[in-house]
């Protein structure tokens, strides 16, 4: 073997070694953590049986009182069989997709240029129907997470969003009888009374929920959505394995707010369970958008609705993404764009003009009717904001429009973002990274052609943002932001995928001008 050759070999040792311990380190540290939830909770089971022994001896020993506790402690243990069996599958599933991740770079290093790309995309794939397969057992919060990831089609790789796709309203259902068990028991009547007809085939089934088509006795056609039982008991155990995951990873991700992010993801689940929110919120941005031509939303019906059951007018349409998909194997293009162009304006009024959104804009919360009208469903995930930040927000943008980096700094810090080092450079850094696109179109008005970036752009950028978050951190976000990250970022996942062409001011500058000239008047 050459001399060169030989200390291109020794010099790469010590590289291959520094990867595989690095594999192996993140590995270890995720199965560490695995294993430590799962002794607790054997701790956690273990206590609860010697409380339930305690009380036993003592109801034995005549004291009347020990039998209330006793009989909710029997309630408690009851689900921790349950709750193991879905820590130990859960937890499994996120160590594996980890430690697949962490080692790539170690196998790649063995494997030719030509069969890397290939072998990617096997691992992708794989590792996508992992995650797919464990959410639709599972369901609770991983599911609910598998649907926003299935909406990014611009950060994920294509294995990921193909398989993902299934999460968006094909959950398992679940059986009729325990459906009926809900509904029954939380109106306190018999089905038959309740509705002239109901199919006990859902129409869709997602995280949280499933919904029913019904008929009132009045003739009324009507989605009956009911909550899947027992999943309260679930909730909170699907998030502290989300707790414990990330902070397992959290070295591997830029450094930011995580506890912020974590913690908004816990709240807008557990407001999820109570679908008396989702009701109010339904009515309100009914209300709102009454007057707005091409937009519907379902009417509540309030009279069979309650803490786990949502009914409200039935409207025939299809799904979103579906539409989208066969507009554009159709050629038209005209109609992809004006479809999410209608779908921009709908979230720019919501979120600039009455500072009440639906924050979960995945395909699957929306049809498209015969006639074309865009219906919004599903407002268990709602966000009111406050007058002050939505013109915080406000400033944000119209500074980016004229690209006064100064004012935008200054707009971030007052709505409380806040770096380590308290400079501004990176949050002006990812402001410029999200209004970009926005800016870009408002410069080129005439042309009405937006151009948008390719994966090679996307990933240089999303490589630079990272280093800049690790050189001087966001430590903190504001809670109302990680929402609206949620909304635009799934939106504009939608948008770089379909590449619509469309003349951004036109639904932009209403939304800014309005405000504004009402606040000067």
């Amino acid at each position: 073997m050459p001399a060169t050759q030989i200390s291109a070999v020794t010099q790469s040792e010590p590289r291959q070694a520094a990867r595989r311990n690095n594999g192996l380190k993140t590995w270890l540290t995720v199965m560490n953590a695995t294993l430590g939830a799962i002794e607790q909770t054997v701790w956690q089971g273990r206590e609860l049986a010697e409380k339930a022994l305690r009380a036993w001896r003592e109801m034995q020993a005549g004291a009347e009182l020990a039998r209330e506790e006793y009989e909710a402690i029997a309630q408690e243990a009851a689900q921790w069989p349950e709750r193991l069996k879905r820590l130990s599958k859960t937890g499994w599933m996120l160590t594996r997709l980890t430690t697949s991740y962490r080692l790539w770079g170690t196998r790649s290093a063995f494997m030719s240029r030509s069969r890397m790309a290939s072998a990617l995309d096997e691992l992708h794939r794989k590792n996508a129907q992992r995650f797919v397969e464990t959410s639709l057992q599972q369901g609770g919060a991983f599911l609910k997470i598998g649907q926003l990831l299935s909406a990014r089609g611009d950060i994920l790789p294509q294995p990921w969003v193909d398989e993902l796709k299934v999460l968006q309203d094909r959950a398992h259902p679940e059986n009729f009888s325990a459906i009926r068990e809900v509904i029954e028991s939380s109106l306190q009547q018999p089905l038959e009374k309740l509705f002239l007809e109901f199919d006990p085939q859902p129409i869709a089934a997602a995280s949280i929920g499933q919904v029913h088509k019904a008929v009132m006795h009045d003739g009324r056609c009507v989605a009956v959505k009911v909550q899947r039982p027992g999943l309260s008991e679930v909730i909170d155990l699907d998030m502290a394995l989300l707790k414990l995951f990330v902070g397992s990873i959290e070295s591997l991700l830029p450094p930011t707010d995580l506890d912020t992010i974590t913690a908004e993801i816990e709240r807008t689940l557990l407001e999820e369970l109570d679908y008396r929110n989702e009701a109010r919120w339904m009515s309100d941005i009914r209300s709102r958008l009454s007057d707005v031509s091409g937009i519907k939303v379902p009417q509540l019906i309030a009279s069979h609705s309650n803490k786990k059951l949502l009914v409200s007018e039935f409207i025939e349409g299809r799904n979103f993404g579906s539409e989208l998909e066969q507009r554009r194997e159709a050629g038209d293009h005209a109609g992809v764009s004006e479809l999410l162009g209608r779908l921009l304006d709908l979230y720019l009024r919501q979120v600039l003009q009455f500072g009440v959104f639906q924050a979960d804009p995945h395909p699957g919360n929306f049809l498209v009717t015969d006639s074309n009208e865009l219906v919004m469903l599903d407002f268990g995930c709602t966000m009111e904001l406050s007058k002050a930040f939505r013109n915080g927000y406000q400033k944000v943008l119209g500074a980016a429009l004229v690209d006064d980096s100064e004012a935008i700094a200054n707009a971030l810090t007052e709505l409380g973002f806040r770096t380590r080092s308290g400079k501004p450079d990176t949050l002006l850094a990812f402001s410029n990274a999200l209004l970009n696109q926005i800016r870009n179109a408002a410069m080129n008005m005439g042309s009405g052609r937006m151009i948008w970036p390719s994966t090679e752009d996307m990933l240089a950028e999303g490589e630079r943002l990272f280093r800049m978050a690790e050189q001087d951190p966001v430590d903190k976000l504001p809670a109302e932001f990680i929402m609206l990250a949620r909304v635009f970022t799934t939106l504009g996942g939608l948008f770089v995928h379909y590449k619509p062409d469309m003349d951004v001011n036109r639904y932009l500058l209403p939304h800014l001008i309005g405000p504004a000239f009402q606040a000067v008047r």
